[in-house]
């Protein structure tokens, strides 16, 4: 059925695990929008925090999906996503559930969509939460050299002004694609379950020919720390072993071979370098007792150690959550 040339109807998919009080926030904001056939779908991953009786009791209206585990990022996304076609929707929105929005967000979606009709995929303005004008990012740009990605807008004071701009990959927080682009290429590739998935989407939807571009005047504002997150195990963790898969999707033999020999290789000798002198360190601080010392140096040395699993992983075509230590703290 073709989307409706004034009123597309939206699914609003809301991943939630273990998150509560950071979905019940982001529900309520939900209930100030301005824009009247949008469909809220909850996709709970499996969650052991009492999500489910505690959200159906507060937001009874929203359609729930309930998943008997954690299906990461993309395969719980890809549950809401089925959903959502059963329910008729035109546009689908993959929303984090750990932010808030402005109500008018979605009619600016549909206005960017009807005037741009090539564009397939759109991404918002997302600001920090608790620094109202400033930035999270954008999205940004593929490197192919560096295989890596140049964030747009990161941690910018920028007003939501201006055209659309067209990106390489919108940020996976706030992402709203229409059916052609589901049918042209399908769900989300689940193997990634958490990093990469919408950078990888982004380019699928480009490589059939549709555009992908931010839309400056819709809104949220998503609760990450204003100072770069990095250094957890698991983030480290999931973003090596995506970086690896994405590079294994989108280049050619040739363009592989040249890459690691100039880049990954490299940086598997640091990681390995890094992980044997941390180790040592970690040693001698053990023996002097240094519980301090120990436990920052032991914090860093895990990292690096998630690092080489996720590496480890990806060559071993192991996927899915991962390691169970990725995601506890370190024992002496």
């Amino acid at each position: 059925m073709p989307m409706s040339p004034l009123s597309p109807k939206i699914a609003i998919i809301i991943l939630n695990w273990n998150g509560k009080r950071d979905s019940a926030d982001c529900l309520e904001s939900l209930t100030q929008l301005d824009y009247p056939h949008a469909d809220i779908i909850l996709v709970d991953n499996g969650s052991s925090d009492g999500s489910i009786p505690y959200l159906r009791e507060h937001f009874p209206a929203i359609h729930y999906v309930e998943l008997p585990h954690n299906l990461g990022f993309a395969g719980g996304n890809n549950a809401g996503i089925k959903y959502a076609l059963t329910l008729g929707s035109d546009l689908f929105l993959l929303l984090n559930n750990d932010t808030v929005i402005s109500p008018d967000f979605l009619t600016h979606f549909v206005r960017a969509f009807h005037s741009h009709p090539q564009v397939g995929i759109l991404g918002a303005s997302i600001y920090l939460f608790d620094q109202r004008d400033t930035l999270d990012h954008l999205g940004g740009m593929w490197n192919k050299k560096a295989a890596n990605v140049d964030l747009i807008g990161f941690r910018e004071k920028r007003l939501s002004e201006g055209p659309c701009i067209p990106l390489d990959y919108v940020c996976g927080a706030c992402m709203i694609f229409t059916k052609a682009v589901l049918d042209a290429i399908g769900f989300l590739e689940e193997n990634y379950f958490l990093y990469w998935e919408e950078n990888d989407y982004c380019l699928q939807a480009k490589k059939a020919g549709f555009g992908v571009m931010h839309c400056p005047q819709a809104k949220i504002w998503h609760k990450v720390s204003a100072s770069v997150v990095g250094g957890k195990p698991h983030a480290n963790y999931f973003w090596w072993r995506g970086r690896l898969l994405w590079i294994s999707r989108h280049y050619t033999r040739r363009e592989k071979f040249f890459l690691y020999l100039r880049v990954i290789l490299p940086a598997f000798y640091k990681l390995y370098k890094i992980n044997a002198l941390k180790s040592l360190q970690l040693s001698f601080l053990k023996l002097l007792r240094n519980q301090a010392s120990w436990e920052k140096k032991a914090a860093k040395l895990q990292s690096t150690k998630a690092s080489l699993a996720g590496v480890r992983d990806y060559f071993c075509k192991q996927y899915g959550p991962g390691p169970s230590w990725i995601y506890k703290p370190p024992k002496r």
